[in-house]
């Protein structure tokens, strides 16, 4: 018999830290609006929100390191925009931040969800902030409370288990 684990984005008792970056904040505020709006909606208490704005998205890897490694939190979600441009500077932005958000989640141990926006145009990164293609923001907070539950279900699921030899 296949054994499943599925968690749900349950927030009741979460403590999330939210990394926003300030550069792009016509698009960044929309995101954050959408993951505060998430965090209530799964049943994260106002007062067990924090929020960190940082200057762009190059910075957001190490704030999510800061937060994730502090122990105060279950869950942290990345929120950014980073638009094309005419020089390189997008690609090596996008690289970093990505490979930085990830390496935090791997060292940490502590769901960090990417909601970094990587867009061609700034209506790209508009329709993706609340626009027609949904909140960005919203959807990494879902991941993030989704990831903090699964491993909340993990470590009961071991504590019950047997040891394997």
């Amino acid at each position: 018999m296949v054994h499943e684990l599925r968690a749900h984005p349950d927030g009741r008792g979460a403590r999330v830290a939210i990394a926003v970056a300030r550069f792009n904040e016509q698009v960044t505020e929309r995101l954050l609006q959408g993951a505060l709006q998430a965090c209530r909606a799964a049943g994260v208490a106002d007062g067990d929100v924090t929020v960190v704005r940082v200057p762009g998205a190059f910075e957001l890897p190490l704030a999510c390191h800061w937060l994730a490694g502090s122990g105060r939190f279950d869950a942290v979600a990345a929120l950014g925009a980073v638009v094309r441009g005419d020089t390189d500077h997008y690609d090596y932005v996008c690289r970093a931040a990505t490979d930085g958000v990830l390496r935090a989640n791997l060292d940490t141990g502590v769901p960090i969800a990417f909601g970094v926006l990587t867009c061609d145009d700034f209506d790209q990164a508009l329709a993706r902030a609340g626009g027609d293609a949904g909140n960005k923001g919203a959807d990494a907070v879902q991941a993030a409370l989704e990831m903090a539950a699964l491993r909340r279900t993990l470590a009961g699921a071991s504590a019950k288990s047997p040891t394997p030899r």
